[in-house]
């Protein structure tokens, strides 16, 4: 474990040795799309806007909001671990200070688990982009500096699985509540 917390740190620490002025205004812009979901909630209004995509929608928004109980209301109470600009000497962030737990990454959760679901249910036209977008918005995180790279990890693993479990759960919901929600 005090392998891990040092490579984290020299990794971080290398990171901020590393950052120019034009990725540090590409990188503050597309952490900035993750903030409080955004654009995944953008896009699921756009999906829940169209009987076409509707089912999407639901599940989207099914695993947007499964992710912000599990990750907001639970793990980083559970885990409650420090930012690395606050643990580290030194080291410092380039967006506004988080105030929460750093893990696991709620930007990063969110993005992936809104993208799993559009990678799966939605033209690759559409699901291929959003998991790009996922991605980037998870590696700003730790550019940033508002997280360790296991908490994008972390963020990471609980995203797939709250995508995963949104399709699930959409998929069993009976035939009167998918009519009424105008999915079929």
């Amino acid at each position: 474990m005090e392998m891990l917390k040092r490579l984290e740190s020299e990794l971080l620490y290398w990171v901020q040795a590393h950052r120019t002025p034009v990725l540090d205004g590409i990188m503050t812009f597309i952490t900035s799309l993750g903030n409080g979901g955004f654009i995944w909630v953008l896009l699921t209004v756009g999906l829940l806007a169209r009987k076409k995509t509707r089912k999407a929608g639901v599940m989207m928004a099914a695993a947007l909001a499964l992710n912000a109980v599990l990750v907001n209301l639970l793990l980083k109470n559970i885990f409650a671990r420090v930012r690395p600009f606050e643990a580290l000497s030194g080291f410092s962030v380039i967006v506004r200070r988080p105030a929460d737990w750093s893990f696991p990454s709620g930007h990063s959760s969110s993005s992936i688990a809104a993208a799993f679901v559009a990678l799966r249910r939605l033209p690759r036209k559409v699901g291929v982009p959003a998991m790009v977008l996922a991605g980037l918005i998870c590696v700003s995180r730790v550019y940033v500096g508002a997280h360790y790279p296991t908490d994008v990890i972390g963020g990471v693993v609980v995203g797939l699985l709250c995508g995963w479990l949104a399709e699930k759960i959409v998929e069993k919901l009976p035939v009167k509540v998918k009519q009424k929600l105008r999915m079929e």
